[in-house]
């Protein structure tokens, strides 16, 4: 028996933020809805002494001859070791044995690619249809893989980017510029983001809420996916209010983590609210962006069958083209 290694490098060549990957998340999303979906609990283990912590999470997914385990970290001083901070990598394992068929040693490459494609998902049907301004709050690597996937359903012209590190925020005008062939302007705060654009993602690792409900307008789409622990948020609670119509990627992580989880602790929402999930909107059960004036909401955690739909797509991939190394286990 073999197993396939797969390097990021190698990933990076199977797998883009484009059409392809957005069309396999917005099916995974479709998954969960139809009930096909097995998903555990993410299984969160903190290494406080080191400023770290490592996520698993996983998903099965009825009729797929694959499957994958993901092991996500944030080790948070790793940077003073020259280091990423958020290594990871998937194991695919077989549906019908449960041997390993592969191991993606992508160092976070493909959750990076599977979140910024759910945004686009989010966007394809909770955002105005047509988006001449977009804004990104947040201009760390989801920063740049949120708006290079929106730019695929929404053909904005003009990025309006915030972050609290200047030198990053300039980086980012300097390097996103020319990736998204589009302008892009640093803003003075979060509230010029907010108020100048039509769709805004923020992903930012704030455990101090920063966006207000005054900063609303309609016919704006905002989804936020930064809070992926309960200490976690970028919005204020009373901003839930506001919205038209909320949607997030899995009721039952959101509301334990995410700005669901903070806005239900205080006691703007309940489990009662009505609230969607993303994937009965992909399916067609319930509708998503009906006015163009609706203000829309997305609450993104991330979840195992998006690692599954990607890692399936990355390792299927592989096969066709030959790519990785095999390993002998043994086993014949």
């Amino acid at each position: 028996m073999k197993v396939t290694i797969l390097t990021e490098t190698e990933l990076r060549k199977l797998v883009t933020v484009n059409h392809e990957a957005i069309t396999a998340i917005e099916t995974a999303f479709t998954w969960l809805a139809e009930g096909r979906v097995s998903m555990p609990p993410i299984m969160h283990i903190s290494i406080p002494e080191n400023n770290g912590d490592v996520d698993i999470k996983a998903a099965y997914v009825q009729g797929l001859e694959r499957f994958a385990v993901k092991m996500g970290a944030g080790f948070f001083n790793n940077h003073q070791l020259g280091l990423p901070n958020s290594p990871a990598m998937m194991v695919v394992l077989s549906a019908q044995t449960g041997f390993t068929e592969a191991v993606l040693l992508d160092n976070a490459y493909l959750t990076d690619v599977r979140t910024g494609a759910a945004g686009a998902v989010a966007a394809k049907h909770l955002a105005p249809s047509i988006v001449h301004t977009a804004g990104v709050i947040g201009t760390g690597a989801q920063g740049r893989y949120q708006m290079q996937a929106l730019k695929q359903v929404r053909d904005y012209q003009r990025l309006i980017a915030f972050d609290l590190n200047k030198d990053s925020l300039k980086r980012y005008v300097h390097e996103m510029a020319p990736v998204l062939g589009v302008e892009v302007v640093a803003a003075n705060g979060p509230q010029q983001v907010v108020e100048k654009s039509q769709a805004v993602v923020t992903s930012t690792p704030s455990k101090s809420p920063y966006v207000k409900p005054e900063w609303l307008h309609p016919g704006m789409h905002l989804t936020c996916m930064g809070a992926d622990l309960p200490d976690k948020g970028e919005l204020f609670p009373a901003t839930l209010d506001r919205f038209d119509l909320l949607v997030c990627d899995s009721k039952t992580q959101c509301f334990e983590m995410g700005e669901l989880h903070n806005g239900i602790e205080a006691g703007v929402i309940d489990t009662d609210s009505t609230i969607f999930e993303l994937g009965e909107v992909t399916s067609g059960k319930v509708p998503g962006r009906q006015t163009e004036n609706q203000i829309t909401f997305c609450d993104l955690t991330g979840t195992g069958v998006q690692d599954t739909a990607i890692a399936v797509l990355a390792l299927r991939k592989a096969d066709e083209k030959k790519m990785g190394v095999k390993i002998d286990v043994g086993f014949d």
